[in-house]
């Protein structure tokens, strides 16, 4: 997310870091590169030259001139502007209402609306501890109500019938009924999308609005259209009283520009980001966090609850209990981290939010991809318990064995073999409490340096 945008930042803006005196001349080749930049990425005109005009105002006047490093002051400058651009905080879902709250989901096709739909009820579910109902009114695509019936059964949550031969208006008013009568708290409503705006499905969308009155309007927009999201976001919000945006495919887009575009074209705040395919990869939007990882500083905050929601406390209270009473640390062990880790979205997704990590070449980020990681389980799954107990059984033929057994080369399971007796011997290491040792262990871990060896 934000690589283009993130790594021409950072180059730029190291530039300037150091230096100890800000001129007119330096603050405009570094506001030039800013610019182009953004341009780059994709984000608006307008937004971009309210943005460098914003950054000049502030950089060539007192704050700058008077701060004792001026190269670090300009920086802090520009990520205020960046998250101003974005809306400063986390706007959450206002959900004080008699319930229930219904929330609508509007957008194009394609954009991602049912999908959204889905992830928003699991998350109101699961960290909102809400009763949600979701119903789909979209009577136009073929198999829409039943995308949302799979998807709300896959999570857990309710789902209210409907059919294509109904009007969505007499959907939504039976859903509601519904929905106040089984005392639900929140009623999520999924919409027909178009490919394009027209005249005729705004006029529908605006009977479905008016019928079940929601408390909020989020429009569903793809975040690889660019600032073409912002453009489509403010056609609807000429017909429709949006109250929020959410940005999906946000992990397939390198630019951001609709992430920046959006707030300052439609004057609506970005809610939530759509980040993966998963039914929870669905992030609330922080500017100050975006802004964070644009400038290549990472967003430990959100690391941070990732670990807190994702962590299994019970496997992890075992491990420590193995360690208090010097028990080794074994391939189920080294299994059940690799599990975690793809809950958390993945080592890049873990990698993404750390800071330092957009200036890592390349090839390094190549060699920590996630289908490394798929393999890698693959490859303890073919194992039988006693070889996972005791990793030092496996020689030659099972190695084959394990090889066939998940589909990969002996070579795969000599590589997994020597990371797992590298991350045993951190585990050693924190067992007698050498902290330093374990930081160099550590750093013999990162890419380059042992952990994940080229290919």
């Amino acid at each position: 997310m934000f690589e283009n945008l993130s790594e021409r930042l950072s180059k730029t803006l190291k530039n300037i870091s150091g230096r100890g005196r800000l001129t007119d001349d330096n603050i405009k080749d570094t506001l030039r590169e800013v610019r182009m930049a953004l341009l780059e990425a994709d984000v608006a005109l307008p937004v971009v030259r309210d943005f460098v005009k914003r950054v000049k105002e502030r950089a060539v006047g007192t704050e700058v001139s008077k701060s004792l490093t001026p190269g670090q002051e300009f920086i802090k400058i520009v990520q205020a502007e960046l998250e101003a651009v974005m809306g400063e905080s986390n706007e959450e879902l206002d959900l004080a209402a008699q319930p229930p709250a219904v929330i609508l989901m509007a957008g194009l096709q394609g954009a991602g609306k049912t999908t959204s739909a889905g992830k928003l009820g699991k998350l109101l579910k699961e960290r909102n501890k809400k009763k949600v109902l979701v119903v789909s009114a979209d009577v136009y695509r073929p198999a829409a109500i039943k995308q949302l019936q799979t998807l709300a059964s896959d999570i857990g949550i309710d789902f209210f019938p409907s059919s294509a031969d109904q009007k969505p208006v007499d959907i939504v008013n039976d859903a509601v009924a519904h929905a106040k009568l089984k005392f639900y708290d929140v009623l999520i409503v999924d919409t027909a999308g178009r490919l394009h705006v027209d005249e005729e499905m705004m006029d529908e969308i605006k009977d479905v609005h008016a019928a079940a009155n929601p408390v909020e309007t989020l429009f569903v927009v793809d975040a690889m259209t660019g600032q073409d999201a912002a453009n489509t976001a403010k056609a609807f919000n000429d017909t429709l009283p949006l109250t929020g945006v959410i940005l999906t495919k946000v992990d397939g887009d390198a630019r951001g520009g609709a992430a920046l575009s959006v707030r300052h074209i439609t004057g609506k705040p970005v809610k939530f980001l759509g980040v993966g395919e998963k039914t929870d990869a669905l992030e609330p939007f922080h500017p100050d966090r975006v802004a964070s990882r644009i400038l290549g500083m990472g967003d430990v905050l959100s690391l941070i609850e990732d670990l807190e929601r994702n962590v299994d406390k019970e496997q992890a209270e075992k491990l420590a209990q193995k360690f208090k009473e010097k028990k080794g640390f074994d391939l189920e062990d080294f299994l059940s981290q690799l599990k975690q880790m793809k809950n958390m979205g993945g080592m890049m997704g873990m990698l993404d939010k750390m800071p330092g990590m957009s200036q890592l070449p390349d090839n390094m980020k190549d060699q920590v991809n996630d289908k490394m990681f798929n393999q890698m389980e693959a490859i303890i799954n073919s194992m039988t318990k006693g070889e996972r107990e005791r990793p030092e059984l496996i020689k030659g033929s099972r190695k084959k064995r394990i090889a066939a057994g998940s589909g990969t080369q002996v070579q795969d399971v000599n590589r997994l073999l020597k990371q797992f007796t590298q991350m045993q011997k951190m585990m050693k290491k924190m067992q007698k409490g050498g902290m330093k040792n374990m930081m160099r262990q550590m750093k013999g871990m990162m890419p380059g340096g042992g952990m994940f060896p080229g290919r």
